[in-house]
């Protein structure tokens, strides 16, 4: 393996201590946990660690309060604005909650109602708009520009990052042996954090990203590879649906990440029914697609105990049927 030499001024194992340190009260140490019989079907150890269960119903709090917790009094005395296709918002709402400031969450037109009633119960006022996460995300800059207010960023951020990196340090405590890890990329801000704590802990240890082919761009920077110039598709996994790659996480994701693959919206479907009947656990799309990686590329990803992060839970539970068609349309092998 190539060395890996720290990059500039960027993500410190510092941060992720610090991280570590305030989060400690603020957010659950979600299990790991495991299933003999996936075990079985994927031939390797597999340990599941379900942010599904954390506060919220995703991971997404770990970065939103961490940040909070840096910013002073002064920025947020007009409040919080933040862009989200769901779970980042129900984070920055709670966050915000806890500090006593404000927030407007921009969501677009896809976020499952499910999330978008979680996100105002905490506290947030909810806009709607745009028919992508990018158009809300744009919306919401522009607002900010108009009030003042901070934009709270669901990944292009260092200090969100060392939130999200608290994932590793915790599946490292839990299980030593790991050798691989999987994890769903939307913007990177997940696997930027999860690959520099893992890097610096036990740099042999695989770090592989996975999105959604509709939705590919980081896998495609990753890769080289040139734009095909296509449309961009969507997926049902909306949570790691983002047009274009993060300008601070690319690099790190270069840098540290040992591999990209990409999943189909069947395989996604597959992995949700199969978190469902064998875990008793509802996984939403994106929270699914680290393990539609390992089910659809369980030949040829080596690894003896190999960690997913299931990173989120908040799906409307009216969509069951529709993802339930997907997955048999993608020939779902047996459950019995």
């Amino acid at each position: 393996m190539k060395e890996r030499e720290p990059l500039g001024d960027s993500l410190t194992t510092n941060m992720i201590s610090d991280a570590m340190e305030q989060l400690a009260k603020t957010v659950y140490r979600t299990p790991l946990t495991t299933s003999t019989f996936l075990n079985n079907l994927v031939g390797k150890n597999v340990f599941f660690k379900m942010e599904n269960q954390q506060k919220t119903g995703a991971f997404k709090i770990r970065g939103a309060s961490y940040k909070m917790s840096r910013l002073t009094e002064k920025e947020l005395q007009k409040g919080v604005i933040a862009a989200s296709a769901g779970n980042h918002a129900q984070g920055v709402a709670f966050a915000a909650s806890r500090r006593g400031v404000t927030a407007k969450i921009f969501m677009p037109e896809n976020t499952p109602e499910a999330k978008i009633k979680a996100t105002e119960n905490y506290g947030a006022k909810a806009v709607i708009t745009g028919a992508s996460f990018q158009e809300a995300y744009e919306a919401a800059r522009l607002e900010q520009k108009m009030t003042g207010s901070f934009f709270l960023h669901p990944f292009d951020d260092y200090d969100v990052m060392a939130g999200q990196a608290t994932i590793a340090i915790e599946m490292l405590k839990q299980q030593p042996f790991l050798d691989t890890l999987v994890v769903p990329v939307g913007g990177g801000g997940l696997i930027s954090g999860i690959a520099v704590a893992v890097k610096h802990l036990q740099p042999k240890i695989r770090v592989i990203g996975v999105q959604a082919e509709g939705a590919k761009v980081i896998h495609d920077h990753f890769h080289r590879l040139p734009s095909p110039g296509l449309p961009f598709m969507g997926t049902i996994a909306e949570g790691i649906a983002v047009k274009e790659p993060g300008i601070l996480t690319l690099p790190i994701i270069r840098h540290y990440v040992d591999d990209m693959i990409s999943v189909s919206e069947s395989d996604i479907a597959q992995a949700i029914v199969y978190m469902l009947e064998r875990k008793k656990n509802l996984v939403e799309g994106a929270g699914a697609a680290a393990f539609a990686a390992l089910l659809a590329n369980r030949s040829t990803i080596r690894s003896k105990n190999c960690g997913i992060i299931v990173s989120g839970g908040n799906m409307d539970l009216s969509r069951l049927g529709f993802i339930q068609q997907l997955a048999q349309g993608g020939s779902l092998p047996c459950l019995a």
